[in-house]
């Protein structure tokens, strides 16, 4: 490999290092968290450890917008969502059902689906529209968190998140793991606590939180 091609790669690496994927998110309650933990565990039991969601390392979660970032501005990002924070109003949110789909690979993701209400559209779209200036999609495995090897889905998920997931195709939900699980009592209210913003690990969990804003309730 020439000298030239050797410093092209390390500024690709370079590139590639101060670059991640990222999540900006609602953590639910503590009660609905432990719900959600509770329901991966069974799914865990019975089809094996791809998603072990906890309170430290793999949290439950909404999803409100996806991409990639530079490390560089996670401090304009944070105040970005700092003023949504307190300019938002937030109630009662509702678990109305678990709705089990079909990835690419053929394999089923359980998630409790989340009511759609005026307020919680609202807030996905003012996410995206504030942080879309930040974030790109040209998401490779170096950026996602850990050291496991990164499933094609999750690129892909992330790749076309603006596409499929965002606005009129935005589906709030929050992920329970792989297979498919026993239909509990519906439906489950809850609050939410934080909006963050979280450093994406394999199957699109939310692996460490980088910054967050508490939210009050009304």
């Amino acid at each position: 490999m020439s000298l030239r091609q050797l410093t092209g790669r390390a500024e690709r690496i370079k590139k590639n290092m101060a670059r991640i994927a990222v999540d900006v998110v609602l953590l639910p309650s503590n009660e609905m968290t432990n719900k959600a933990i509770e329901a991966n565990a069974e799914l865990v039991r019975k089809f094996g450890e791809k998603i072990v969601l906890n309170k430290e390392s793999c949290l439950p979660h909404v999803s409100l917008a996806m991409g990639c970032i530079d490390e560089k501005d996670l401090t304009s990002i944070g105040k970005v969502l700092e003023v949504i924070a307190q300019e938002s109003s937030f109630g009662n949110f509702k678990v109305v059902g678990i709705r089990t789909s079909t990835n690419a690979r053929g394999e089923q993701v359980s998630v409790f689906e989340i009511e759609i209400t005026e307020k919680l559209q609202s807030l996905h779209e003012k996410v995206m529209k504030k942080v879309t200036p930040f974030f790109n999609y040209d998401v490779t495995g170096d950026m996602i968190y850990g050291h496991e090897q990164v499933a094609q889905t999750t690129l892909l998920w992330i790749k076309n998140y603006p596409e499929k997931a965002s606005f009129a195709n935005f589906l709030p939900h929050i992920t329970i793991g792989y297979g498919e699980i026993e239909r509990p009592a519906f439906p489950i209210k809850f609050t939410a606590s934080k909006l963050a913003l979280c450093h994406l690990g394999n199957h699109c969990t939310c692996r460490k939180i980088l910054v967050s804003s508490d939210l009050a309730t009304v």
